[in-house]
């Protein structure tokens, strides 16, 4: 059974707004999920500083859950470049959450992957232990947006990285409904990043256009599991689509099931 983490947003973004992370950790728990995703979006300025993240961390850790950290901050910003602070901050607040991934959108890579640089941050960052085991992972994830969601633009990041010998530099987050708001062919992404696939995001897609909105798949969701089928059975996979808001417990254990076995 692959480990489940669920995202924030799947208990609704206002409910976190309104509630704080941690009102929502006992029913991660309860529902049998192993992880818990921190969103940096639906949080204060206040509730992002060491100390805070600190405490949020010691919250989870009592659950028994292991917590990713996620910021809508790219790697790379509109003009390609490499953004060195974006970076050094997710690092900072993932490790005073105590995260196990820390979460970035690509941004706007556009074919110099700055690896050396990258690699720099990362050691600066100090993402290693004196013994050289990794202590947080940095992974970037496709995103609904042009820039940031083109399959082109991650074969060439990895691609990149690979010739450099750095394929394991950082790892990627696959969110399989992310695809359809950029045009892509979710399987044939699926295809082709799955060596570099760490952690995966699970939605079904309904809409067309400006209009699409994330929902849960369906028991028999076909492109879920085939996507699934193509992708690293070993890697956590996350819950982000919403919880029925007339009976979250019993989804929320529902599909940690489902998705933990699919």
């Amino acid at each position: 059974m692959a480990e489940v983490a669920i995202v924030a947003s799947a208990f609704g973004a206002a409910a976190i707004r309104r509630d704080g992370h941690a009102a929502w950790f006992g029913a991660t728990k309860a529902a049998g999920a192993c992880a818990f995703e921190v969103r940096r979006e639906l949080m204060d300025d206040a509730d992002t500083q060491p100390e805070a993240l600190r405490a949020l961390g010691t919250v989870l850790a009592h659950q028994g859950l292991w917590p990713v950290w996620s910021t809508p901050d790219t790697l790379y910003g509109e003009d390609g470049a490499l953004d060195e602070a974006a970076l050094r901050a997710a690092i900072a607040c993932g490790r005073a959450l105590g995260a196990r991934f820390v979460k970035l959108q690509l941004g706007g890579y556009a074919g110099d992957a700055q690896i050396a640089r990258l690699a720099a941050v990362l050691d600066e960052a100090g993402v290693a232990d004196a013994q050289g085991h990794e202590t947080l992972r940095v992974v970037v994830e496709n995103g609904q947006l042009e820039q940031g969601g083109k399959l082109a633009q991650f074969i060439g990041l990895f691609r990149a990285l690979r010739a450099a010998g750095q394929d394991k530099l950082i790892g990627m987050t696959f969110d399989i409904g992310n695809w359809h708001w950029t045009g892509e062919a979710p399987l044939m992404a699926a295809a082709a990043l799955a060596p570099y696939v760490e952690y995966i995001h699970c939605k079904a897609v309904e809409g067309v256009g400006a209009r699409r909105f994330a929902c849960a798949p369906a028991a028999d969701d076909a492109l879920c599991r085939a996507a699934l089928a193509r992708l690293p059975a070993g890697v956590p996979r996350g819950i982000e689509f919403p919880f029925d808001e007339a009976r979250v417990t019993e989804d929320a254990a529902r599909y940690v099931a489902w998705l933990g076995t699919a």
